[in-house]
């Protein structure tokens, strides 16, 4: 029922810590005694990576779907996020995650969380978690697993090893919505559903690059309860 959400809770782990040893040898083979934290982290390469998020949050808003109720969720789903304090409470566990692994890294609980909603608000997630369950079939959780694996590890290499602790919401997120799959099905009776579902993400991921590339600073865990509002929209309007 989960072996593609296992499977890509292992693979954000594998990618991490590829990652990290690319980073330890990357630092070793320059001779510079680097740590990594803020002051370590080349800007051009966290924009650089900030631009290839951008482009890929930009894909996934390129579905057939009215835009309107994306903004409407989106602005009602970031107020509810707001009063929630929800990126305040998954930086609170990334502190608690970083205390109890005793990790020096200064940019973990900025790893941890973009890593986080990076992995767990894109249309994959869902609609996989779903089909493992209900079709007994895997294999887009395992298209995902190789995709967070190579973003695993290209995030840890400038976030550090925050982004490896990220493998702990996906498996809850994605484990949870097979689980209770059997009251989610109706998300696969009309692509509607994850049409807008892929597009409130792909906004999210698009202010993750922003965020990335220095252009802007979002709270982007506080719009996750737009992805849960834009289906709840359709179902009501279609």
């Amino acid at each position: 029922m989960i072996e593609g959400t296992i499977a890509n809770t292992l693979s954000i782990v594998a990618g991490g810590c590829v990652g990290l040893l690319i980073a330890a040898v990357g630092r070793k083979n320059s001779g510079a005694n680097v740590r990594m934290d803020d002051d370590a982290i080349s800007p051009n390469v966290m924009k650089a990576l900030g631009l290839a998020v951008l482009v890929m949050g930009v894909h996934m808003t390129l579905k057939e779907h009215d835009y309107f109720p994306v903004v409407v969720c989106l602005a009602l789903g970031t107020f509810i996020g707001e009063l929630c304090r929800i990126e305040a409470r998954i930086e609170q566990l990334g502190s608690w995650l970083k205390k109890i692994s005793k990790s020096q890294s200064g940019t973990f609980v900025d790893g941890f969380v973009f890593a986080s909603v990076l992995f767990c608000v894109g249309a994959m997630a869902i609609l996989g978690s779903l089909e493992n369950s209900l079709s007994d079939d895997p294999s887009l959780l395992y298209t995902k697993s190789l995709l967070d694996g190579i973003a695993a590890a290209l995030l840890t290499g400038t976030l550090g090893i925050g982004v490896i602790f990220s493998a702990i919401p996906v498996l809850l997120y994605q484990g949870g919505i097979s689980i209770g799959a059997s009251q989610l099905s109706f998300l696969l009776e009309n692509p509607i559903y994850i049409n807008g579902i892929s597009i409130t993400g792909g906004v999210m991921i698009i202010a993750i690059g922003m965020n990335l590339a220095g252009l802007a600073k979002f709270r982007i865990a506080n719009m996750l309860p737009a992805v849960v509002l834009i289906p709840i929209y359709d179902i009501f309007m279609i």
